[in-house]
């Protein structure tokens, strides 16, 4: 390949690159768009956090850390029951936890803490499942970078999955 030709390949190589690079920035803005921000564990919409006091729920909290920490068995829990028995503050509480601890020792980037999604009556994008996904997709591909090129192709293929109705 002559001079001419190498600098026509690597200029058409770092054109793709930089188009490849404004898809991912585009799918990512819509994808942040889309996630409701207020449904995290952390967010600054639910303050005061409702949190476990000292010594209360100890038996819960025990068996769903042991749950968490069982690499055997399904990690995905489900917390549900009427309205004030404490949902919030044991999936706070528990989501508080998990959101220091790594994956592997050897990772510092991959947290144990996938994504929250707390629902509310009160507000419009928190009291339906239609921002549920997106919301937790966004969480996850921030908590585990290596997934991110397969969360914009999956967009990119199909747009309607940022579609909340």
């Amino acid at each position: 390949m002559g001079d001419d030709q190498c600098q026509y390949f690597h200029l058409l190589s770092f054109a793709y690159s930089l188009t490849s690079l404004t898809v991912l920035q585009g799918t990512w803005a819509k994808l942040s768009e889309v996630s409701v921000k207020g449904a995290q564990y952390n967010s600054r919409e639910r303050q005061p956090h409702p949190k476990c006091l000292q010594g209360t729920r100890v038996d819960l909290l025990k068996y769903i850390h042991g749950f968490l920490d069982d690499t055997e068995k399904n990690r995905l829990i489900w917390l549900h029951g009427t309205a004030g028995v404490g949902k919030s503050a044991v999936a706070f509480t528990v989501a508080d936890k998990m959101k220091d601890l790594k994956v592997t020792e050897e990772t510092n980037v991959e947290k144990r803490l996938a994504g929250t999604f707390f629902f509310s009556r009160k507000h419009t994008k928190r009291c339906t499942a239609g921002y549920f996904f997106a919301t937790l997709v966004y969480q996850l591909a921030t908590n585990f970078p290596s997934i991110r090129n397969d969360v914009n192709r999956a967009i990119r293929d199909n747009p309607a999955l940022l579609d909340p109705d």
